[in-house]
């Protein structure tokens, strides 16, 4: 039995994160209780900083010399974790961001769920760049995603975000720990060029910087600022389209590696529900329960939230008649389907915002209303 917290804890030893910067905040806390006990006997290292804003310009530097790191937060540490995070971006430094969500803006509802930085996941940090995030719906997955966010971090040399929500955050249910031989870890590409020969950002096959860990003899320039293939500032127009470009083609060219999803009851459906995270339980059992009733219903639930699997939702718009969207806040990733969807099926949303869980009930209602 662990909760889905600590579970996410376990699954950032497992990937090998062996440095973890934060500042407590509910509904996270519990990651950083979790690492504080766990890191110093591994071999690893924990530090409470004095804010999110140097949080998160910790794990930047932590992972400069090669170490996976961590940080944990919710909305409003979120919030300011955003300018550092942009420069992770820029820079193209690996690293893992946990939000467990809950209400807002600003103070809002601390102990209470909600899934309201899905959009902010996305811009949230000003320019034009490519993002990861990925969500859960169970403890078990809190775990796996966990690692799955390391793997793509050191794959695409990025951040990556975990959006979680304080129902799966909180809550305590069974969860089986796999062999440790069944589980792919993914560790950064090392330079394969002497050090004088060596250029941070220089072009490859597969889009993605090999930048050496600090400390091994290689010397190269890490800046926030738009750079060429030596990592220096630079004026040129044209590299200066080249760096911004790269941000999102890196992710984009790669999406349908990126991208998971799950399905249920999807085959034949007339109705599709599109859920994610702890509201995803609901229109399980939602879905169980209609299908019971004789109503073709299906869910559509995504794990990979950005890139948005917007091919995806397309197919299903052909095949359906209708979209459900249940989340806890105003419809953030209903205008994402309605968008993939291309008028080939209505959108209805199914929303709450004010700290309770969206239940089963509700999502059952307003499917009796779509039929």
């Amino acid at each position: 039995m662990m909760q889905g917290n600590d579970a996410c804890a376990e699954g950032a030893i497992w990937a090998g994160c062996r440095f973890f910067a934060g500042y407590p905040i509910t509904p996270s806390s519990e990651i950083a209780e979790y690492l504080v006990r766990k890191l110093p006997r591994i071999g690893g290292k924990f530090i409470q900083m004095e804010d999110e804003i140097a949080a998160m310009g910790a794990i930047i530097g932590a992972s400069l010399t090669g170490a996976k790191v961590l940080t944990a937060t919710s909305g409003p540490g979120f919030s300011l974790k955003q300018e550092n995070l942009g420069h992770a971006v820029m820079a193209e430094v690996p690293c893992v961001v946990v939000d467990v969500q809950r209400g807002g803006p600003s103070t809002g509802t601390p102990t209470l769920p909600a899934q309201m930085d899905m959009q902010q996941a996305r811009w949230g940090s000003h320019g034009d760049h490519g993002v990861i995030a990925l969500t859960a719906s169970s403890a078990q997955e809190m775990f796996e995603q966990t690692i799955q966010a390391f793997n793509l971090a050191e794959t695409y040399m990025t951040p990556v975000i975990l959006l979680f929500d304080e129902i799966v955050g909180h809550m305590t249910e069974k969860m089986i720990l796999p062999d440790k031989d069944s589980i792919t870890i993914v560790n950064r590409k090392q330079p394969a060029v002497p050090p004088d020969k060596y250029l941070p950002y220089a072009k490859n096959e597969d889009g993605i910087p090999v930048l050496a860990n600090f400390g091994t003899g290689y010397r190269y320039n890490v800046t926030g600022l738009c750079h060429d293939e030596t990592g220096f500032p630079t004026n040129d127009a044209k590299k200066i389209g080249e760096n911004i470009l790269h941000l999102t083609e890196k992710i984009e060219r790669h999406r349908k590696e990126i991208m998971r999803w799950k399905t249920f009851q999807l085959d034949d459906a007339k109705v599709c529900v599109f859920a994610y995270g702890g509201v995803a339980r609901s229109a399980k059992r939602a879905v169980k329960e209609c299908r019971e009733a004789g109503v073709k219903v299906g869910l559509f639930e995504p794990t990979t939230i950005w890139p948005f699997p917007a091919e995806e939702i397309l197919d299903v718009a052909g095949k359906v008649d209708s979209f459900i969207c249940a989340e806890m806040n105003l419809g953030q990733m209903a205008r994402e389907v309605e968008l993939a969807a291309k008028c080939r099926a209505e959108i209805h949303k199914v929303n709450r915002v004010d700290g309770d869980p969206i239940t089963p009930k509700q999502i059952i209602d307003k499917i009796k209303e779509v039929v």
